[in-house]
């Protein structure tokens, strides 16, 4: 069977989450290299996460969070 291609609404909730990432990143005032030195990603993860090119999964959103001091749904909603 072929993979099908998500639906509209996901990949924009996956722009959305990018969107609520680099803004919190920046509100933290860290580079995405910092961000990514501080869980354990390379800098080019963060930017593909931020661009809406791949989405973190729970575990990183979970680590995102933390580093970011914020409350995970502020990166999700």
């Amino acid at each position: 069977m072929p993979h099908q291609p998500p639906p509209g609404w996901v990949l924009t909730r996956q722009r959305a989450i990018g969107v609520q990432l680099r803004e919190a990143r920046r509100q933290a005032g860290l580079t995405q290299i910092q961000l990514g030195e501080g869980i354990g990603r390379d800098h080019k993860t963060i930017s593909r996460w931020e661009n809406a090119v791949r989405t973190p999964d729970l575990r990183d959103l979970l680590l995102l969070a933390d580093a970011l001091g914020v409350p995970l749904a502020d990166l999700v909603r």
